[in-house]
């Protein structure tokens, strides 16, 4: 058993990419397959690896760039949830990334305090897609990404969603099993089991919201975990397309339960960019909750029903 499984009581966890697998009774065969996917991913779509995939290709002078099989896939569907999303989920906003002072992992870095980035904030208002549009000059033809020369991509959100799905897709005869990437979560196992799923509140350590799920996707996108100070004020890695600057909508934190790992990715960082009145609209469907930056939490479609039953 590889260094990236881990077993005890009868629950076997694997961890790689940042993200933790929880399983029941899983054969060491599957665990293997997961752990190997999970760093075969990393190794294609890390940003901060000069020897990943994605480099290899930002790094290209060219227009045209040959890419595996699985970079085409992700990047076909980055580019589908831009389209989806007029724009306000853009994969090429890399350079203003970097130079909000995002360039290197903040793994392991202890965020800057979310009470003081919220003070010192300026007007709340949603985001918008960008008048460029870089993202409507990017094109996937087979294995053949063609593109603007210079012109860099970001697939983390994309690559991590679908990455937990595919997981889950080697698991689905098992009879219950948990994938946590970095804390979108998506639960699953033919015994019907459901999982409590804790909404942790960004702004005080207490639960926003309890819900139980049997099967699907929850992901959350804050501004809390990945937050720096710089001597211009306070930078988070959630972007305004419309402007390149770190987005200040009036919400902190976004949380979209959906079918898949990827769906729920693309509605959560959606709501949050969008403000609350859409970001509530958006969440309608699949549920969710949003908490606003002075800390009221709002609980959407199907969970507001839970939230009545609980009152």
């Amino acid at each position: 058993m590889s260094r990236d499984v881990l077993a005890a009581d009868g629950v076997a966890r694997v961890r790689a990419m940042g993200v933790e697998v929880a399983v029941g009774g899983a054969p060491p065969d599957v665990l293997e397959e997961i752990a190997a996917l999970l760093r075969s991913w990393e190794a294609t779509f890390t940003r901060f690896g000069p020897l990943s995939e994605l480099s290899r290709v930002n790094r290209s002078p060219g227009r045209y760039v040959l890419v595996s099989p699985r970079f085409a896939e992700v990047l076909g569907l980055a580019l589908e949830a831009a389209r989806a999303t007029g724009g306000l989920v853009d994969p090429t906003l890399l350079p203003d990334l970097e130079r909000a002072g995002y360039a290197q992992s903040r793994a392991g870095a202890e965020p800057a305090s979310l009470h003081s980035a919220l003070a010192a904030a300026p007007a709340r208002a949603p985001a918008a897609p960008s008048a460029r549009a870089a993202w409507r000059a990017v094109h996937v033809d087979g294995r053949v990404v063609h593109r603007p020369p210079g012109l860099r991509l970001d697939l983390g959100g994309t690559a991590k969603g679908l990455a937990a799905d595919r997981a889950a897709a080697l698991l689905a005869g098992q009879a219950t099993f948990a994938i946590d990437a970095g804390g979108d979560i998506v639960v699953g196992g033919a015994s019907g089991t459901p999982r409590r799923v804790t909404v942790a509140h960004p702004l005080e350590r207490a639960s926003a919201f309890d819900f139980e799920l049997t099967r699907g996707a929850v992901a959350t996108s804050g501004l809390g975990t990945r937050l720096w100070r710089t001597p211009t004020g306070y930078r988070h890695h959630l972007l305004d397309p419309s402007t390149g600057h770190s987005a200040w909508t009036g919400v902190t934190q976004a949380t979209a339960v959906a079918s898949s790992g990827l769906e729920a990715e693309v509605l959560a960082k959606m709501a949050l960019l969008s403000g609350p009145d859409a970001g509530v609209a958006l969440l309608e469907r699949g549920g969710g909750v949003l908490v606003l930056d002075g800390g009221e939490v709002i609980v959407a479609g199907a969970l507001r029903e839970l939230a009545a039953v609980a009152a």
